[in-house]
């Protein structure tokens, strides 16, 4: 296996008249050392049935169960089945039934012993073997055989300095040990491109001097890089940790620092509309708001003495009393009506003053109620679904 089992075409070219897939199917049949080539025993056999009986035609997944090749599972399945049908015509099975007749050819010579090599060949095919033992016989090409005769050549060279050294040292003679030679610039001993000025005293005195050069014996490396981009971000850190714990201790909103990334949001100034009521109808409502609220508390107390039969004694003066008179004593001239409630005062106050801060409120609630679906123009009220009725006035 001196090219592996992938390299079939350049194994068939060392062969005569065989084609890569006869060398592949030759190896993987026959010559491959793991295929048994023994007798088939009785357990074998009936394994190889019983399976042919379940996986019929797959002879390729019945081999590796068996642990044989396809072609001698499907070969020993046919001599079996042969061997039955002429032992029952027959009675006796003397001879293997599938052996080749004279003039017919192997279907499958893949799958049979090897022949040995007739003695009267062509001179094609000699010479053919006699390349491919040669090729063979070389396990090693040039550049292998080169590289041992210069493994061998530096180790002979070895040995003779070796011995070279033993011997003088033998003779008193100490010889300096051996540096190595380096090719190229050994930046660990040397200052690359370096220009040694020539040994002795120089006059400077002619020599021009820059006062404001800068000078190089008291500067570091730090000075001529600057500052480092590390140091900058921590003194920033450290700035703007200041800055939080400063604002911590003085309560300040982030907003008000000095610096603060956020723009200053100007407001614009408030407009409002113009008052639509003065200062003397403001206190003119205020005084009626009064007015109404005492007239809602002096009905209340009213009604209430009245439901527990408590007579309240009025003056002359006061409109109900004044009514009450009027109904005890008629005068000619005078018509009948009902006494005047306590609270009805309270609700042409609350009326007036409701037209006097939307005069074309009742204009509108008169048009609104003689355009309504509703509207009796006999009573002059609107009659709703719910059958109440409004009346305008």
């Amino acid at each position: 296996m001196k090219y592996g089992k992938n390299q079939w075409s350049r194994i068939a070219s060392l062969l005569h008249r065989k084609a890569a897939k006869q060398c592949k199917a030759r190896w993987y049949e026959w010559l491959d050392p793991s295929i048994k080539k023994t007798e088939w025993t009785r357990e074998e056999e009936e394994k190889l049935l019983h399976l042919a009986k379940l996986m019929p035609t797959q002879w390729r997944t019945i081999a590796p169960i068996i642990g044989r090749t396809a072609a001698q599972c499907l070969e020993h399945y046919e001599y079996l089945l042969d061997q039955a049908q002429k032992k029952e015509e027959d009675g006796d099975v003397l001879d293997d039934p599938r052996k080749l007749k004279p003039g017919e050819i192997d279907p499958n010579p893949e799958t049979k012993p090897a022949r040995p090599d007739p003695k009267d060949m062509d001179e094609d095919e000699l010479e053919m073997l006699s390349e491919a033992r040669a090729r063979l016989a070389n396990t090693q090409g040039k550049k292998a055989k080169r590289k041992a005769r210069e493994r061998q050549l530096e180790e002979a060279r070895r040995l003779a300095a070796l011995q070279k050294r033993r011997e003088l040292r033998l003779a008193g003679i100490q010889l300096p040990p051996r540096r190595r030679r380096h090719h190229g610039i050994d930046y660990n001993k040397e200052v690359p491109f370096e220009k040694k000025p020539a040994p002795g005293l120089y006059d400077t005195s002619e020599e021009s001097y820059d006062p404001m050069e800068a000078d190089f014996r008291k500067l570091r490396q730090q000075h001529l890089d600057g500052e480092m981009r590390s140091e900058k971000e921590e003194r920033e850190r450290r700035k703007e940790k200041q800055k939080l714990k400063q604002r911590k201790e003085n309560d300040i909103p982030s907003s008000m620092m000095p610096g603060s990334g956020e723009p200053a949001r100007k407001r614009s100034k408030l407009v409002l509309p113009e008052p639509q009521i003065s200062e003397a109808e403001l206190e003119q409502v205020v005084k009626l708001g009064r007015a109404s609220e005492a007239a809602r508390h002096g009905g209340a107390e009213h009604h209430g003495a009245e439901q527990r039969g408590h007579p309240i004694e009025r003056g002359p003066e006061h409109p109900t009393a004044r009514n009450r008179t009027e109904q005890r004593n008629p005068q000619k001239g005078t018509c009948h009506r009902n006494p005047k409630q306590p609270h009805c005062d309270t609700l042409q106050d609350t009326r007036t003053l409701c037209r006097r801060q939307h005069p074309s409120g009742s204009e509108n609630a008169g048009k609104r109620g003689r355009s309504d679906p509703g509207w009796n123009p006999t009573s002059g009220q609107v009659e709703h679904q719910s059958g109440r009725k409004s009346r305008f006035r």
